[in-house]
């Protein structure tokens, strides 16, 4: 299943080539991603995953990409079990508080409602406080811990 969505400023769309550069400068910001795994990786360890064969079933990673400057600005991962999505996101330091994370999670949290999800979980670290307030201001709410991850929950008959 190819996803491509649209919201007010953003584009979500699958990774191409001109991608990685701007995709490693962000994700390899060992600052940045202290909360992030998918990380530290060389070029081709990302282009093999971000290039390569991707299904919902086993995790697919998609650009964010701003509208109005064609640039990328975050991903987002996305993996399906069933009518439960699992969802992540990531955007860049110069682009962090500007609601860009909350425009396009919410509008793929729409668009796989759509398609019959019935259910969202994200992981994040517990430190990981502003993508905590997200997830509540998204209407998620604890679910449990796993791990080193507080894992968050939305079922979608909670919002709609």
């Amino acid at each position: 299943m190819m996803i491509i969505l649209k919201t007010p400023r953003c584009l979500i769309r699958p990774f191409e080539r001109q991608d990685i550069e701007s995709f490693m400068t962000y994700r390899n910001d060992l600052d940045w991603m202290k909360h992030q795994s998918f990380k530290g990786l060389t070029r081709e360890e990302y282009e093999n995953v971000l290039l390569g064969e991707q299904s919902l079933q086993h995790g697919m990673q998609l650009a964010i990409i701003d509208k109005a400057t064609d640039e990328l600005i975050g991903d987002v991962y996305i993996q399906q079990e069933g009518t439960t999505y699992w969802i992540g996101y990531t955007i860049v330091p110069t682009r962090a508080r500007q609601g860009y994370a909350f425009e396009v999670m919410s509008g793929l949290i729409r668009h796989l409602n759509g398609q019959g999800a019935k259910e969202f979980k994200a992981g994040v670290h517990g430190t990981n406080t502003a993508s905590i307030a997200l997830l509540k201001k998204l209407k998620f709410t604890f679910f449990a811990t796993e791990l080193d991850e507080q894992i968050y929950r939305l079922d979608v008959s909670d919002i709609w």
